[in-house]
């Protein structure tokens, strides 16, 4: 299963499907242009434990440094990924 990125001018997701469905989905909003907002992390049920979490959260690392973006993770589940893994903190805002 890949993490896909839908995104607009004001906000988007990344989000894993499986056979169609949604496994796994992590919303951001924008806050200005170099700064996004990460405002909800939700893993289906049927997909807890797998680390799909955490996939999203890297997925949205990488795309912060692809852009030159910094990040604002104000979901609960997104800011404790960031305190654990210490090489995520040079996007944080």
């Amino acid at each position: 299963m890949e993490v896909k990125n839908t995104y607009n001018e004001k906000n988007g997701s990344f989000y894993i499907e499986d056979q169609g469905k949604k496994a796994a989905e992590m919303t951001f909003v924008f806050a200005g242009p170099e700064k996004f907002i990460i405002d909800h992390t939700e893993v289906n049920a049927a997909y807890e434990g797998q680390g799909l979490g955490k996939q999203l959260v890297k997925a949205a690392v990488d795309f912060a440094r692809e852009k030159g973006y910094k990040i604002l993770p104000l979901c609960p589940y997104a800011k404790n990924v960031f305190m654990k893994i210490k090489e995520y903190q040079d996007v944080l805002a």
